[in-house]
């Protein structure tokens, strides 16, 4: 699974740099930091991980956006896929939002595994610190899975630098 998501990542990458060598402008953007995520009920706990993403700008306030992370508890993890819309509103301090969905694969005690359904809703806040680079000050999320016949509802946060081609 994980190699999957690195395949896909992968590509998007790719096409990233791909279309910013042809001189497409600030229609490119590569996001890369730190992830929070808390686990909601049946299990809640705690974990820390990395997010990386690539958005693909149609125009100035509006992009798809590839997102993929792993977040690491004491013996579990969680590792993420998720593709959609974001809305961005462009300026020095940038507020965004994005609906995402895609899967979820989870690692839990015991060896067992499950792949499912997944989503995230939420926003966040973009800072140009230099020129084609951003602080991403956070990105709030409402990472719903559906793994090990349960629904989940986390929070995630994260923190990180964005790169715009």
């Amino acid at each position: 699974m994980l190699r999957k998501l690195s395949f896909v990542f992968g590509l998007v990458l790719v096409a990233c740099f791909s279309a910013g060598a042809q001189g497409i402008g600030d229609k490119v953007e590569l996001y890369g930091g730190y992830n929070y995520t808390h686990i909601g009920e049946p299990y809640s706990f705690s974990t820390n991980g990395w997010e990386l993403g690539g958005e693909y700008k149609f125009a100035p306030f509006l992009g798809a956006v590839a997102d993929i992370g792993g977040t690491y508890g004491s013996d579990s993890a969680l590792h993420t896929a998720l593709f959609g819309p974001q809305v961005n509103f462009p300026a020095r301090v940038s507020p965004f939002a994005h609906f995402l969905i895609g899967w979820g694969h989870g690692d839990a005690p015991g060896a067992f595994t499950d792949t499912g359904f997944a989503f995230a809703l939420g926003g966040g806040i973009d800072t140009q610190i230099v020129p084609h680079i951003d602080w991403r000050i956070f990105q709030a999320d409402l990472l719903q899975t559906h793994l090990f016949g349960a629904t989940e509802n986390n929070a995630r946060f994260s923190t990180g630098i964005v790169v715009h081609f």
